[in-house]
C-alpha cells in the first residue's frame, strides 16, 4: 500500500487575512500542488487548477487558482447548488463523516455535512440537534449514482447510504474570491479566479476523528481537492460537467473519500 502523501501542508506561525488574493507572500512560499487532472481518467485537463494548504495552531487555510478564459457564476444565494455551474470544492474526511464545501466566482458557499449512516446510532457523537435527521432538510444519499436502476436506494458505494445536512454551516469559516478579468462579460477574455478558505481547527472536532487538533507533525488527512467546469459548446452545455481533482477517482464521482487525496501536515521547524 503506498503511504507517501499526495501533497504536504507547511506549517506557519503567523495567520492569513482571507481577501481571495493568492499573490500574497505567504503563498507564494507555500508548495503548490500539481495541476489538478482528468478526474475519470487523470488526463490532462482542459484548464489549469492548482491548490496550496498551509496551517498554524488555530486554523486550516486552503487557497486555488482556477484558470478560465470566461469568468461566470450566476448563483447568489447560499446554498443554492453551486455545482450547477463552475466551482471549486473541498470534501473533508471524518472517517464516519465528511463534509463538503463548494463555492463559484461570487463566493456563493454551499455546504454539506455527511454522516454515513451505520454510524448514525441513538447516542452517538452524531446524535446531536445540529443533525436532527427529523428537521425538513435532512436528506439520505447515496452518492452519485443514487436512485438509478440498482442502486437506487443504496447507491454503490460498500458502506451505503449517509444522512445529509445541506443546513449545516461550519462555525467560523471565511471564504473570499478574487476574479483575474471581468465576471459575467464574455467580451474579454479572463485569466482566471482565486479562492481562500479558513477553516478553525476547534470546528473540525467532529472530523478530527480523535486526532489532535491542530494535527500533529506528521498527521494524514484525505481531503478532496476539486473543480467542475460548465461548458457549452455549440450553444449546448456539456454533461456531465468536465470534472477535475488533485487525484483521480477512475470513476465521475466526488463522493469517494478512500479515493481522496492524502494530505500530511508537516511542522519543518
Amino acid at each position: 500500500m503506498n503511504t507517501t502523501p499526495d501533497y504536504t501542508a507547511k506549517k506557519i506561525s503567523s495567520s492569513i487575512v482571507i481577501d481571495g488574493d493568492v499573490k500574497k507572500e505567504v503563498w507564494k512560499n507555500a508548495r503548490w500542488s500539481r495541476r489538478f487532472v482528468d478526474l475519470v481518467t487523470a488526463g490532462t485537463a482542459l484548464y489549469n487548477t492548482r491548490s496550496a494548504i498551509l496551517w498554524n495552531d488555530t486554523h486550516l487555510y486552503l487557497a486555488f487558482y482556477a484558470e478560465e478564459r470566461f469568468v461566470e457564476a450566476k448563483l447568489t444565494k447560499r446554498g443554492d447548488i453551486i455545482f450547477l455551474e463552475n466551482d471549486l470544492e473541498l470534501f473533508i474526511d471524518g472517517g464516519d463523516c465528511y463534509y463538503e464545501f463548494e463555492v463559484n466566482a461570487l463566493n456563493t458557499v454551499y455546504e454539506v455535512f455527511f454522516i454515513w449512516k451505520d454510524a448514525y446510532t441513538k447516542g452517538s457523537k452524531f446524535d446531536i440537534p445540529v443533525f436532527d435527521v427529523h428537521q425538513s432538510d435532512a436528506y439520505t444519499f447515496g452518492g452519485n449514482d443514487d436512485r438509478a436502476d440498482a442502486s437506487f436506494w443504496k447507491g454503490t458505494h460498500p458502506r451505503g447510504i449517509r444522512w445529509a445536512f445541506p443546513n449545516y454551516e461550519m462555525p467560523g469559516l471565511q471564504s473570499a474570491v478574487k476574479i483575474d478579468g471581468t465576471l459575467n462579460d464574455n467580451s474579454d477574455i479572463d485569466e482566471g479566479w482565486s479562492l481562500e478558505i479558513a477553516i478553525p481547527w476547534k470546528s473540525l472536532e467532529l472530523l478530527a476523528n480523535g486526532r489532535s487538533l491542530p494535527p500533529e507533525n506528521g498527521d494524514v488527512w484525505s481531503m478532496f481537492l476539486g473543480r467542475f467546469e460548465k461548458l457549452v459548446q455549440n450553444g449546448i452545455e456539456v454533461q456531465p460537467h468536465p470534472a477535475t481533482a488533485l487525484n483521480s477517482h477512475g470513476v465521475y464521482d466526488a463522493h469517494l473519500p478512500d479515493k481522496w487525496s492524502k494530505i500530511a501536515f508537516i511542522d519543518e521547524k
